[in-house]
């Protein structure tokens, strides 16, 4: 699910309007015409999606820390509820406009059917198709904010004057970083070497190029020449992630290290993002083979290069979210490689309990409960903000590539006569497709296939799974969490499953003042296997 820095993204906008309706193209005829204009910041014709977001002014006005509101957005978390409209633009020229009909693709609702009144409108013109994913981002043309008066008697007009300039992702908020991380800020950035490695079987599987990207952290004191090795740590970020924000967990990383609050070993930071979605590091019929790639290819290309323990004890994984369940997918498809994975929240890994809905039960629904309640999706602090139907309608207005849904059907779907992977369950309705759901639990369901194939797993997977995950996660995550245990502990297997009290998806990480405390226990519990004799010690943290 969504990764750890990208809380407040905009595919989670939809907790805001839980059990309101999409507006869709069969409904009674309606209308509620915008005109958006290609402005002078563009001098070539741009194609994508068009979106036009809609909050209401006054709310939007008092939730604004100084009463300015420069942005309109989707927040999951926010106060101020947003309204989505959406239509497909291709080749749109400078100076020429076009009209998009709020009414006939919307989020939670038709625009004809907001309360009359005063609103803040922008539109965004998503020209990579990523908007599900990652939110607005380099190349993207967005407008001003304008406040308009709905309904419109005449179609309120919006110009794409602004395109998004790409980011330093070195140049983080200053909130990111502890005192710890800002003080060797310069010596990580020095320290991360940029990888791009083109992987010949992805290239193969697509006919084109296809790059894995990610960082490989030297630690301090390391020597290219010298005969010593150092242990590595493979992690990989959740949903929304992208090289470009591993980048601050690297220097988190590489400041630990040079404090000794972590133990010096080399980190790669995987980037996961794809136009799908996170791949997740699997082989798939529709994504191609990650897996493969990254095991066969990637990694042997890195320990040739870099003085790397290239044993089984010194590889290990981590990740939190969608970085949890590819890091535990990865131990369990690859024991023999990796001496240990350490998931942290994992996107479900026995859908028996897919977020709380059991994918294998007869007439399965992932909207609706037998007696007709909401399954919910989001919660916080106890509270439901987000129910499965409204998350993944949103995601339907926002795009048909990247969202969480759509991502999980890449990785794990049969192939459509369309190319496309088959949907695991209706748009709709929310009816679960089993004969989908079959191919899932045959090819991806972690649970099922270690209790399936544990004679033959047993030998090198044997206690190297490390579970951890909040009693409160955010997204319902601790349920598969439990499952997998049991299958596990019904096997007699030795694993390390830990359910944090009242932690949620977002403070796992968390003791007192440190909010990175558990990514440093992790890397010392790492470290004394890689290196048992070892007489190095950890030093308290401080203070972020």
């Amino acid at each position: 699910m969504r990764d750890m820095h990208r809380a407040v993204a905009i595919v989670l906008g939809c907790g805001l309007f839980a059990g309101v309706a999409l507006a869709r193209t069969d409904a009674p005829a309606a209308h509620s015409p915008f005109r958006v204009e290609l402005g002078s910041a563009q001098h070539e014709p741009v194609s994508g999606r068009l979106l036009l977001f809609a909050v209401d002014a006054k709310a939007a006005t008092a939730a604004a820390k100084d009463g300015k509101v420069d942005e309109v957005d989707a927040n999951p978390f926010g106060a101020v509820q947003a309204s989505v409209a959406a239509r497909e633009v291709g080749r749109l020229v400078p100076g020429q406009g076009v009209e998009i009909d709020a009414d006939a693709l919307a989020y939670p609702a038709r625009w004809s059917q907001l309360p009359p009144g005063d609103y803040f409108v922008q539109a965004v013109l998503d020209t990579h198709h990523d908007y599900s994913y990652g939110g607005r981002g380099a190349g993207d043309l967005v407008s001003p904010v304008v406040k308009v008066h709905l309904p419109a008697a005449t179609p309120p007009r919006l110009s794409l004057d602004r395109v998004l300039p790409a980011r330093d992702p070195w140049n983080l908020p200053a909130r990111y970083f502890s005192d710890t991380t800002r003080k060797h800020l310069d010596e990580a950035r020095r320290a991360a070497q940029p990888l791009d490695f083109v992987s010949p079987a992805l290239s193969a599987f697509w006919g084109r190029p296809i790059h894995m990207r990610g960082w490989v952290l030297l630690p301090p004191g390391y020597d290219p020449g010298a005969k010593q090795t150092w242990p590595v740590v493979y992690s990989t970020h959740g949903y929304g992630g992208s090289a470009a924000s591993l980048a601050g967990s690297a220097a988190m990383v590489y400041g630990a290290m040079a404090e000794r609050q972590m133990p010096a070993m080399i980190w790669v930071f995987l980037d996961q993002s794809s136009p799908t979605g996170t791949h997740e590091f699997a082989d798939s019929v529709n994504n191609g083979p990650w897996g493969t790639a990254l095991t066969t290819e990637l990694i042997p290309q890195l320990e040739s290069r870099y003085r790397m323990d290239a044993r089984s004890s010194g590889r290990f994984l981590t990740g939190h979210s969608s970085g949890g369940l590819a890091t535990l997918w990865l131990q369990t498809r690859y024991p023999k490689i990796f001496g240990g994975t350490w998931s942290t929240s994992p996107d479900p890994s026995d859908f028996h309990d897919f977020t709380g809905v059991d994918l294998y039960a007869p007439n399965a629904n992932v909207y609706r409960r037998a007696d007709g309640s909401a399954y919910p999706l989001v919660r916080d602090k106890g509270k439901v903000i987000a129910s499965f139907e409204a998350f993944a309608k949103l995601e339907r207005v926002l795009g048909e590539y990247g969202g969480q849904m759509a991502s999980f059907e890449w990785v794990f779907s049969p192939r459509g006569a369309d190319g496309r992977p088959l949907p695991m369950f209706d748009r709709d309705t929310g009816a679960v497709d089993p004969a989908v759901v079959d191919y899932w639990r045959e090819h991806y369901d972690i649970a099922h296939l270690v209790h399936t194939n544990w004679p033959r797993l047993k030998r090198d997977l044997d206690g190297k799974i490390h579970l951890i995950v909040g009693t409160a996660d955010t997204f319902y995550l601790d349920g598969a969490a439990h499952k997998l245990k049991a299958v596990l502990d019904g096997l007699g297997a030795k694993s390390d499953f830990r359910f944090l009290p009242d932690r949620t998806h977002f403070d796992l990480f968390v003791q007192g003042d440190d909010r990175t405390a558990l990514l440093k226990q992790i890397s010392w519990e790492m470290y004394a296997i890689a290196r048992p004799g070892a007489k190095l010690k950890h030093v308290a943290a401080a203070t972020p």
